[in-house]
């Protein structure tokens, strides 16, 4: 069966509540829902992960990269600054999708810019929860030679 990873980084724990009028309203488990309903249609199992700890998430990768397919990251609070978690996602040698909820280059200066995008096959920014479904549709594809 084919697997990704999805991981999700610093605060995105507070989907729902957090700043709605950037992320949307729904929670992380809610998009999660949405994702599995998604990847089940394409036989592609998911293992997820939230963290606000970024060596947790290094330990992720580093455990279940040899056993995945592809990854799903949105590194929020870490997307210019998480070199560690970057470099075990260049060691995984997986296909990667960027995901960011808000459109971060209509955002505060501080926020745009990505150091995970030169690794990735493609960024999504801007269309909310779609956007984790568009980078399961995108992974799936890909794998399976359709792109």
């Amino acid at each position: 069966m084919i697997t990704f990873l999805v991981i999700n980084g610093p605060n995105l724990n507070m989907l729902g509540t957090r700043s709605p009028e950037q992320y949307g309203s729904m929670t992380l488990d809610q998009i999660e829902h949405k994702m599995i309903a998604r990847a089940k249609g394409l036989g592609v199992h998911l293992l997820f992960i939230q963290s606000n700890n970024e060596g947790t998430l290094v330990d992720f990768v580093q455990h279940n990269g040899s056993n995945a397919h592809g990854i799903i990251i949105n590194p929020a609070g870490l997307t210019r600054i998480g070199f560690p978690l970057l470099d075990a996602c260049i060691d995984a040698k997986l296909p990667i999708v960027e995901v960011h909820l808000s459109n971060l280059n209509k955002r505060e200066i501080w926020r745009q810019g990505s150091i995970f995008s030169v690794i990735c096959n493609g960024s999504i920014c801007g269309l909310r929860w779609m956007g984790y479904i568009a980078a399961i549709e995108y992974l799936s594809a890909s794998i399976s030679g359709e792109i």
